[in-house]
């Protein structure tokens, strides 16, 4: 099983959609193995967001997701990443398909509802930004003979 960073970012919480995101992870066989609601400190935003400094774009990126508090989660089941990504949809809103998250609730690039892992390396990197290794619940579900053949 593969894992994966996901976070709704403020405008995703303030616009009262982080159960609606939660249930299309859910529904779709992912299993949420960390979970934390928090106001991000400028010292992690500055991490998260680091391959980005010096861009034009990267203060106002800072002060946006500093702006209000944020979901942040770890989702597991298998090609995560991808799967998720593919959930997610094009990181400009008016590009993504119906039926993503952001296709179907964003408007704008720069409130763009969601941040998800765009591989292996920056999703082990980002769990282990924002989550502990004691904070990763390893667990079974009872569905996962029905969603994964094992």
């Amino acid at each position: 099983m593969e894992r994966t960073f996901v976070m709704i970012k403020p405008d995703g919480v303030q616009r009262r959609l982080i159960g609606k995101v939660i249930q299309r992870f859910e529904e779709s066989g992912l299993k949420i193995v960390a979970m934390k609601f928090l106001s991000v400190p400028n010292k992690l935003a500055e991490k998260h967001y680091e391959v980005h400094k010096g861009k034009n774009f990267y203060n106002g990126l800072i002060r946006y997701i500093t702006s209000g508090p944020v979901l942040a989660m770890v989702l597991e089941g298998e090609n995560a990443i991808e799967k998720v990504r593919k959930m997610v949809g094009a990181t400009d809103p008016q590009k993504s398909m119906a039926g993503t998250i952001r296709g179907d609730f964003a408007q704008n690039i720069g409130r763009n509802i969601i941040h998800a892992s765009d591989g292996k390396e920056t999703a082990k990197k980002e769990i282990s930004l924002w989550f502990k290794d004691d904070e990763l619940i390893n667990y079974e579900m009872d569905d996962e003979k029905w969603i994964y053949e094992k």
